[in-house]
């Protein structure tokens, strides 16, 4: 196949910490870039426009829905779909210009490695976190379950791994982790609740965040990446209990409001 254009999409909220990482990592690979933004209050739009993207400011109705618009602002149908927090490695900024040149898949995946209180961790669960996020948008859109979206290929498409890592600059301290994970398990229980997920006490609320701990600090290593191994799989953990919780919550006022 010849070579290929590339739109990078990339969406924002507040990231002036960010966003211009990220944007100069892309700078080598980008035919074009493309920020769209959720009318944030700090300097994310001046540094967007003074690197030259591709500014657009939409109402932020959903992770997956901000970024399904974003692809269809894209110019190209090969696109690089990034979030404001990560950045490309130099490895796989040059692995994808290679592919640019050889397109010879549907999409593209690789690793991704993130960096916690500025340690990068490389087991609990979180590393290789392999993720397609470089494809051709007419055989893929992102699906999931807000607030953890993913990228669903069409059946039969062709999916190749290549070389580097996507960085992930994560959370700069244990408050913007707890922070999150109340706000990512709100986001979830309001969706099981809107899809009619019923939730077991005993299996969920307390049996599956001892798992969720076990699995990343001992059956995945989570212990090797020291104190902040423990401190993410004890977050992770209590991020399920709160899920499972709210949903139960929630279940309950929703059919009291009913009766």
């Amino acid at each position: 196949m010849p070579s290929v254009k590339l739109s990078v999409a990339i969406i924002t909220l507040n990231e002036e910490t960010n966003i211009g990482r990220c944007i100069d990592s892309v700078a080598q690979v980008a035919d074009e870039i493309v920020v769209v933004d959720s009318f944030s209050v700090d300097k994310t739009k001046e540094i967007c426009l003074a690197k030259g993207v591709r500014f657009i400011e939409n109402p932020f109705e959903g992770h997956i829905q901000q970024k399904n618009f974003a692809l269809r602002q894209a110019t190209h149908d090969h696109v690089l779909s990034l979030d404001a927090d990560e950045a490309l490695s130099g490895e796989l900024a040059d692995s994808i210009q290679a592919v640019k040149t050889d397109w010879n898949a549907d999409a593209y995946q690789f690793n991704r490695l993130t960096s916690y209180c500025g340690q990068w961790i490389r087991h609990c669960g979180w590393y290789p976190n392999r993720r397609v996020r470089l494809w051709d948008r007419r055989k893929g859109i992102w699906g999931g379950v807000n607030p953890h979206d993913r990228v669903i290929m069409e059946k039969g498409s062709k999916v190749s791994l290549i070389a580097g890592d996507l960085l992930h600059y994560s959370f700069p301290s244990i408050k913007d982790h707890v922070q999150t994970a109340n706000n990512f398990s709100e986001i979830a229980a309001r969706e099981a609740v809107r899809r009619k997920k019923n939730v077991n006490l005993v299996i969920h609320v307390l049996l599956n965040p001892a798992y969720t701990f076990a699995y990343g600090y001992i059956f995945r290593l989570g212990f090797l990446d020291g104190y902040y191994g423990f401190v993410i799989c004890a977050i992770s953990a209590f991020a399920n209990f709160l899920k499972y919780s709210k949903i139960r919550q929630k279940t309950v006022q929703k059919t009291v409001e009913n009766e």
